[in-house]
């Protein structure tokens, strides 16, 4: 058995999009199955995301706290953002948005885990990288708005972070994610063994 996710399209016999938003949209298909019935899926279609875990000297994890409506939570979360524009290379993305919730920039970069969100639901996928090597980045704050000008930024060492996961006490997806990743990858073959900043991300096509 190889163990890997393997791309595949069932035939679609009729599209729609009910609902097409600023960044997001909501598409119907009527999908063919294999036995030749016809299903109708609704799901959201997404520009795709990048987060970092971004791992200071001593250990410690960059987290943010922001309030996000649909659940009704202020969430701790890593910094993250939207795909905003095709064909974007995920690397340059991520170090912007570090700098836009942090003002943090790293020197060492690498792919932690990449992941679909919701794929019963959604084609959002989602690459995490670890960031270390971390300083404060240069020039001036980036303006924030909404939502975002009530953020809170802190530093929490990563054995909080696990124990909150498993205590069912922090819930945003890149957080658990990450910081489940990063437990196993140090229990694995070391950080060193994670792939390159640049490596190849199928879901969402990049240019180097």
């Amino acid at each position: 058995m190889e163990l890997q996710d393997t791309p595949q399209e069932w035939r679609i016999a009729a599209t729609a999009t009910p609902f097409q938003g600023k960044k997001t949209g909501v598409r119907t298909d009527d999908v063919v199955m294999p036995d030749g019935t016809v299903a109708r899926r609704d799901y959201q279609v997404h520009p795709g995301s990048v987060a970092v875990l971004a791992l200071d000297a001593e250990d410690r994890v960059l987290v943010v706290k922001q309030y996000r409506h649909p659940v009704r939570h202020k969430l701790w979360e890593i910094p993250a953002g939207l795909l905003d524009v095709p064909g974007e290379n995920p690397l340059h993305a991520v170090r912007r948005e570090l700098y836009e919730e942090a003002h943090v920039k790293a020197e060492d970069w690498r792919v932690l885990t990449d992941f679909y969100t919701s794929p019963g639901g959604s084609d959002e996928a989602v690459r995490i990288f670890l960031a270390r090597d971390l300083s404060e980045a240069e020039g001036e704050r980036f303006e924030v708005a909404d939502e975002e000008a009530d953020m809170e930024v802190a530093r929490v060492p990563l054995a909080d972070l696990v124990r909150g996961v498993l205590a069912g006490d922090l819930h945003n997806n890149c957080l658990v994610t990450g910081v489940l990743a990063l437990a196993a990858a140090r229990a694995g073959d070391g950080l060193d063994a994670l792939r390159p900043a640049e490596a190849p991300w199928p879901a969402r096509p990049f240019e180097a």
